[in-house]
């Protein structure tokens, strides 16, 4: 009998981390039937794209309120498909405010994987309720998730982080420096305002004018904005046109941009992450509108935002957070660490510690692994 799995990601990095996962699944099994909602990430990986998630992530509560009837809509469309195709098992990847909501309304159904888990830990830990009663499966990537998973009595397994398989520049730093067209030996900042939309508004502005104080400082000073591929150029192009500091943006090659970098701002999320596994000096920003930040601040239950700082339990990048979102204040900041080697030294040796924390590479393969196990224990039980 035909196997099926059904994928439900609905942002970019979840379209990233489950195209990975579909290729090892694909690898390991090619008849296996995966049907998906996803992206361009998916849809390479071979999976069917039942729904594309193309403008569709979302930040904030606010944000989610503007498209609740889409939501429901699509809630109800993905209920139907679940319904028609009866696929052995569901894979849950990120995507949290609608997949564990989904979950709720499956789970009787048909079997619950969740990939990439919801930061529970960190906020909204109600949730733990629902993930113990509907998800069969936890598959987590962080070490101290499984630990956390362990206190409420479910049983998480650590496969290890995906990035470790991917963040690798795909240019030498010189031919970067040539293809950036960036001169050698001048200093590189490389900016990293986010992946929405909405980050690139609240995030771009408050770097570039950080970046025009930094050139006051150093005249010498070169800045790139890593861009991704699904986000339009005129984005960018718009909050430009308000400022005179030259900036090249660079589409589709972030990790080349961390490459030639010699300091980084980068935004909250995963690009912290990937910054620090490139072992470079940064600091994290963060800025939402004030509505979602007055809801939201109160249910946060860590110390820091960052990913790089979670991970490590300590601060390797200093956080400029809403309010601290100054530019003034982030340039005195990245000067101080910029001219202190001493410290610079020691933040690599913190990274290269950080680096370990996130297990061995290739976990997708053994998320893949242990996820067609599952599926063939339930088949053969």
């Amino acid at each position: 009998m035909e196997k099926k799995i059904i994928v439900i990601a609905g942002e970019p990095s979840g379209d990233l981390q489950a195209g990975l996962l579909v290729a090892k699944i694909k690898e390991l099994d090619s008849s296996l039937e995966v049907y998906a909602m996803g992206g361009e990430y998916l849809r390479k990986a071979g999976a069917k794209i039942i729904h594309d998630i193309k403008d569709l992530s979302v930040l904030g509560f606010f944000d989610v309120l503007k498209k609740l009837t889409s939501f429901k809509r699509l809630m109800e469309f993905i209920l139907h498909k679940i319904a028609e195709l009866n696929p052995d098992c569901v894979i849950f990847v990120d995507f949290s405010g609608f997949n564990l909501r989904l979950a709720k309304k499956i789970h009787l159904l048909t079997k619950t994987i969740y990939y990439i888990s919801p930061q529970v830990w960190a906020s909204r830990q109600g949730r733990i309720k629902t993930i113990k009663e509907c998800i069969d499966k936890m598959i987590v990537i962080f070490k101290f998730e499984q630990e956390f998973y362990q206190k409420f009595g479910i049983t998480a397994e650590f496969v290890g982080h995906p990035l470790l398989d991917i963040v690798k520049p795909t240019l030498s730093h010189q031919e970067a420096l040539q293809a950036f067209g960036l001169k050698e030996n001048y200093p590189v900042f490389a900016l990293l305002p986010g992946s929405r939309v909405s980050e690139i508004k609240n995030i771009l502005p408050i770097m570039l004018e950080s970046a025009r104080l930094i050139k006051e400082r150093i005249p010498h000073a070169q800045f790139i904005i890593s861009k991704p591929s699904s986000l339009a150029m005129t984005t960018y192009q718009t909050i430009l046109k308000a400022f005179k500091e030259e900036a090249k943006i660079i589409e589709g090659k972030q990790y080349d941009c961390l490459n030639v970098a010699d300091f980084v701002l980068v935004t909250s999320g995963t690009a912290t992450l990937e910054t620090a596994i490139m072992q470079k000096p940064n600091v994290v920003i963060y800025k939402m509108s004030m509505l979602n930040y007055m809801l939201y601040r109160p249910l946060v239950k860590v110390p820091y935002i960052g990913m790089e700082n979670i991970v490590a339990g300590k601060l390797l990048a200093h956080e400029f957070i809403q309010f601290k979102a100054k530019p003034q204040m982030i340039v005195e900041k990245v000067l101080e660490i910029l001219n202190d080697i001493q410290r610079l030294d020691g933040l690599k040796k913190e990274f290269t510690a950080l680096r370990e924390k996130l297990g061995e590479p290739q976990a997708p393969l053994r998320a893949a692994k242990s996820i067609l196990a599952f599926i063939n224990s339930r088949n053969n039980g």
